[in-house]
């Protein structure tokens, strides 16, 4: 495998990051939406992870207060396995520690098991649950937390 790099959202990486976002959610986010989240959210933080110049995951966070909520994180199904969401996970993580963010949450699909695995073992915990939260199929999504001061 080539070299893994993270960088910060910019526009040259959109169309590959839309490419990742529609092979990995059942609702995918719109380019408007990304377009805002890069240049008009001022809450927002986008990193990409690139092999070879292509996009191949990427993951995002709003900062509000002292609190950091991430927002996605997605891996091509061609890459996943490969540690990039970990590598995406620690980018977003270093991110609020270095924003002095005390706090990380986020909210996951019950039936994720990858996913709440790589937040559990990065000391995320379950801390509650939003009914139907996904509009495609009601499905529940577990509200998990990072406490830094713990």
């Amino acid at each position: 495998m080539s070299e893994l790099r993270i960088e910060q959202l910019s526009s040259k990486y959109i169309d590959g990051l839309l490419e990742v976002e529609r092979l990995s959610f059942t609702t995918p986010w719109n380019r408007d939406t990304f377009v805002y989240e890069m240049e008009s959210n001022t809450l927002a933080s986008y990193y990409v992870a690139l092999i070879d110049e292509q996009v191949v995951g990427y993951g995002g966070m709003w900062s509000v207060l002292n609190e950091g909520h991430v927002t996605n994180i997605a891996v091509h199904p061609l890459h996943r396995r490969k540690g990039i969401g970990q590598t995406l996970l620690n980018t977003l993580l270093l991110f609020a520690i270095g924003s002095n963010l005390t706090d990380v949450t986020l909210e996951v699909r019950e039936s994720n098991e990858a996913a709440r695995t790589l937040y559990e073992n990065n000391g995320f915990v379950v801390e509650g649950r939003r009914k139907g939260y996904y509009s495609d199929d009601k499905e529940d999504a577990l509200i998990m937390w990072r406490h830094f001061n713990d």
